[in-house]
């Protein structure tokens, strides 16, 4: 069970550390040293998102691992980058230097919504110049960050082993685009801020589509904030990093 700190114990931690390593391919493609500890990146384009890194502390470069992309709700807009840490995957890592995945969790200004095209762009940059095994690529954020959620692993569902939103809710005309991508979507019932409709929707929308990987959690007589159940959850961390990017067949 995590503690009431929200840091992740150490038992845990180091079951999610053996979770991260098993199946890591050979070695990593030389690349520039590592800094193990979680601090902030310049965008990597013209006009795009700053971001925090967190890369643990047993990663030497040597082997690949595992990388979760979270984005933040409405709440953390802004040009505070250390707000991103207030929630979530990047508040967890700050207080656990195993947490067992690389970890990139953006800044979006004041007043505007996730766009797709920047967050691709830092994601290419991720796997072009860090030791990422490009098969466990997930993909969570809450409330505003989950909409995102739904909307890019929609869009490009290739790219993901896995999605998990927190909160937020999706387009259903989408839903079929992710009948392959395992999706954990997780909710307040007596949310009143994004309703849990929203979740079921998409729930139902990918089970009418074939779906059959994919599955909900309702927290009962839960608000808005689903997001410190689920993160403070050792079982969301473990459901993920026993998923793995599908395969085309030629």
């Amino acid at each position: 069970m995590p503690r009431l700190d929200g840091k992740i114990t150490p038992p845990t931690s180091a079951l999610l550390l053996l979770a991260a390593c098993i199946g890591v391919p050979t070695a990593a493609a030389e690349r520039a040293p590592l800094i193990s500890g979680q601090y902030p990146q310049q965008s990597v384009e013209t006009g795009g998102y700053r971001y925090q890194l967190f890369v643990p502390e047993a990663a030497d470069g040597t082997e690949t691992w595992p990388l979760m992309i979270f984005l933040h709700g409405s709440g953390e807009r802004g040009d505070d980058i250390d707000k991103v840490k207030v929630h979530g995957p990047p508040k967890h890592a700050e207080l656990e230097p195993g947490f067992p995945f690389i970890l990139i969790s953006p800044l979006l200004p004041a007043d505007q919504d996730w766009e797709i095209g920047k967050l691709e762009a830092i994601l290419d940059h991720a796997l072009a110049t860090l030791p990422i095994d490009s098969d466990r690529v997930y993909l969570t954020g809450l409330s505003r960050g989950a909409h995102a959620t739904w909307r890019w692993g929609a869009h490009s569902p290739e790219r993901f082993a896995a999605l998990a939103p927190v909160a937020g809710t999706g387009d259903p005309q989408t839903a079929c685009q992710l009948v392959d991508t395992p999706v954990w979507a997780l909710h307040g019932d007596r949310d009143d801020v994004v309703p849990p409709e929203g979740s079921f929707a998409m729930a139902r929308a990918i089970r009418n589509c074939g779906g059959r990987i994919s599955r909900l959690t309702i927290y009962p007589d839960l608000g808005h904030n689903a997001w410190d159940p689920a993160y403070e959850d050792p079982a969301l961390y473990l459901w993920l990093l026993s998923q793995r990017r599908a395969r085309k067949k030629e």
